[in-house]
């Protein structure tokens, strides 16, 4: 059971802040385009990408907001709305980290959480704020056991 899993059994509250990190590849790029079928040129195409001018072809941005999902679903959130400043490029070989922070919860497991993805430079590349219900006392049973 990761630590994650293990503090949502626990409970969570506001101030809980948890963090992932990934490195992201172009086959990252790649697959992610087949499944949302999101073939913007600045994804695939060098001269496209330079024409934008980006120092080359960059990951999508919902590929890498998609970290948010990695800690949502080990905490068995439930969303209900998710908001995305893109800040800066992800470019293949990047590796971003996650910082997801409970903001508010309140008696009846609605909560409110801050994301902040940043690069190995320090370099913040994408804000979210995020609304949805946490695990009750029965789903955190359940959790428990696997």
């Amino acid at each position: 059971m990761t630590h994650i899993r293990k503090q949502t059994v626990l409970g969570l509250r506001a101030g809980d802040v948890f963090r992932v990190t990934r490195t992201f590849a172009e086959s990252d790029t790649l697959a992610f385009g087949e499944i949302s079928r999101d073939m913007n040129p600045v994804h695939y195409d060098e001269r496209f990408a330079a024409a934008k001018d980006f120092r080359g072809k960059i990951c999508h941005g919902l590929l890498v907001g998609g970290m948010i999902t990695e800690v949502g679903g080990q905490i068995g959130w439930l969303a209900s709305g998710m908001n995305f400043r893109f800040r800066r490029p992800v470019y293949f070989g990047d590796t971003i980290t996650c910082e997801f922070t409970v903001t508010d919860a309140d008696e009846r497991n609605r909560a409110k959480a801050e994301a902040v993805l940043s690069n190995q430079h320090g370099e913040i590349v994408i804000e979210a704020w995020l609304t949805g219900i946490l695990p009750g006392a029965a789903e955190r049973a359940i959790l428990a056991q696997n």
